[in-house]
């Protein structure tokens, strides 16, 4: 008797297996022949919100050569201006817009990151699919209500459910615009040009050209590519989603307004990161790699059980009363602008290529550098203070509630601007920093970090505005020079000129000049002050 005869469930689980392998093969074969169809993407049909949509992929040429700027919808036609792709904003226009302007500013560096970055990703886009009888209301496709008697998407169903099938996208009876995803197609439509023609024309954000280029040698050059893959860049695919730009049984006027609800709703949903949560998730930026790791490790900032946090992680301000000593945001500009001195190819080049992500072994010697630096920081008497008192009794203004000593070293600006000057001090001018430190310290005991309210500082009208009574952002390269002044890093005597000036100005406000006595005086009065010995 044979094997089978004994064992009849094997036979039905072998017959199985072969009808489910034959059912494969004759899937595989409609499938090719389905997806190598011109006028046709198979598709998979969504509804959300009462919306219909279609699911697929394309190839970035196909991306970039069929589908079309919203702007350019033929319902805005009117106040579409063909040199920018933008819409010309006007009282007759605002109702219709549907799209904030393109920024031409943004195609080159999406450019290079597609062509640049071997790990890179575009989300998918959303696009609409219009006829040419829409613009026309003496179309058989209206009735006499002005309704559409069929959608502007053309689907053919492939399974019982309906939910699979093909779209019609052929050029003689339909047109494509990127509702959301305009800058990526924007990114894509430039690596098509680079790719053709070698070279990419940078643009200002009004679409006005600046006379620079970037050029495949560059990008070849900078990210050590081969030639076989940029070639092969134009057939990868991005995720596509289409809706119809009028529905069956809409008045044109119903659809020019679900169309733009749609755009509206996408937008309001994502909303952008901030730079603090762009620090924490860069992992090509080397500044916000080290900057992630000391806000981690070092004693000065790490998180400790039974103290509260001395880092936030998402916004780039600290609060009046906020217990933080410093921001993500603020160490990673510390850390561009110390270490920036030592690793200036860390920085974007002129040319605007973003860098590649440092070298391992270069990341570690960075983060051993700016641990240095916190370490020289930490021994600070103003930090010290950590141990006995919160940061906002030594943040806030004597004036402020409850009053505090106005120590600039707890406002993030000032952090900024103490790193910048040490990075040069030390990097490019060959300082030591357990020097500069000392002199820092004494610095500080001489209470030099705090009272900046007062005119008696040398950070009055400098970090702090007089006029506003708060820290000014704007005046931060101009503490890192009076830092290296004082720590004796500048010996040009035109140089301290200027330096004397600027602090002078700084000191000026509504034509009057602040000494540090608390007297108005002459401009050419307000003189450096003394280096540190």
């Amino acid at each position: 008797m044979n094997q089978s005869a004994n064992n009849p469930s094997a036979d039905i689980a072998s017959e199985y297996l072969e009808r489910e392998k034959k059912d494969k093969q004759i899937l595989a074969i409609l499938l090719e022949k389905f997806m190598n169809q011109k006028n046709h993407i198979i598709v998979q049909k969504t509804e959300m919100g009462g919306t219909e949509a279609y699911i697929s992929s394309v190839t970035l040429e196909w991306f970039a050569g069929r589908v079309r700027f919203a702007s350019a919808l033929p319902l805005l036609q009117q106040k579409y201006n063909p040199q920018t792709d933008n819409i010309e904003i006007d009282a007759e226009s605002i109702d219709e817009i549907q799209q904030r302007p393109l920024d031409w500013s943004r195609q080159l560096p999406l450019t290079q990151y597609l062509a640049g970055r071997k790990n890179h990703k575009f989300p998918p886009v959303l696009v609409v699919i219009n006829q040419g009888w829409v613009d026309d209301p003496k179309a058989a496709e209206w009735d006499s209500q002005g309704q559409a008697i069929q959608s502007t998407t053309d689907f053919t169903v492939l399974d019982k459910e309906g939910k699979v099938g093909l779209l019609n996208i052929s050029e003689e009876d339909v047109t494509i615009y990127a509702l959301d995803g305009q800058h990526r197609l924007m990114g894509v439509q430039g690596l098509m040009e680079l790719l053709k023609t070698g070279k990419l024309q940078r643009y200002k954000k009004e679409k006005t050209p600046d006379d620079t280029f970037i050029t495949i040698d560059d990008l070849i050059e900078q990210y050590h590519l081969q030639p076989a893959y940029l070639q092969n860049l134009p057939k990868e695919k991005i995720g596509i989603e289409f809706i119809c730009a009028v529905e069956k049984g809409e008045t044109r006027e119903q659809a020019r307004r679900r169309v733009r609800s749609i755009f509206v709703h996408v937008n309001l949903m994502a909303a952008p990161l901030t730079k603090g949560q762009l620090a924490q998730l860069n992992e090509d930026d080397g500044f916000s790699i080290v900057a992630r790791k000391i806000a981690v490790v070092h004693p000065l900032l790490e998180q400790r059980e039974g103290r509260k946090p001395r880092v936030n992680w998402n916004s780039a301000t600290v609060a009046a009363k906020s217990t933080v000593l410093t921001t993500l945001q603020a160490l990673t500009d510390m850390s561009e602008r110390y270490l920036g001195q030592k690793f200036p190819h860390w920085k974007p080049l002129d040319k605007g290529l973003i860098p590649n992500r440092p070298e391992n072994q270069e990341l570690e010697e960075g983060i051993q550098e700016f641990h240095k630096l916190f370490d020289a920081l930490a021994s600070l008497s103003s930090y010290k203070l950590l141990e006995d008192e919160e940061t906002p009794a030594l943040r806030k203004f004597s004036f402020e509630k409850d009053g505090g000593e106005g120590n600039m070293l707890f406002r993030p600006v000032a952090q900024v601007a103490v790193a910048q000057a040490l990075g040069i001090l030390i990097f490019r001018k060959g300082f030591k920093l357990e020097n500069l430190v000392k002199k820092l310290r004494k610095f500080d005991q001489q209470g030099g970090f705090s009272g900046m309210e007062f005119p008696q500082s040398l950070w009055y009208g400098v970090l702090y505005d007089p006029n506003k009574k708060r820290v000014q952002v704007a005046g931060r390269d101009l503490a890192a020079k009076l830092l290296i002044y004082i720590l004796g890093g500048i010996h040009d005597q035109m140089e301290r000129a200027e330096l004397r000036k600027a602090l002078a100005d700084a000191r000026t406000i509504e034509n009057k000049t602040m000494g540090f006595d608390g007297n108005f005086v002459e401009p050419k009065q307000v003189g450096l002050p003394q280096i540190i010995s």
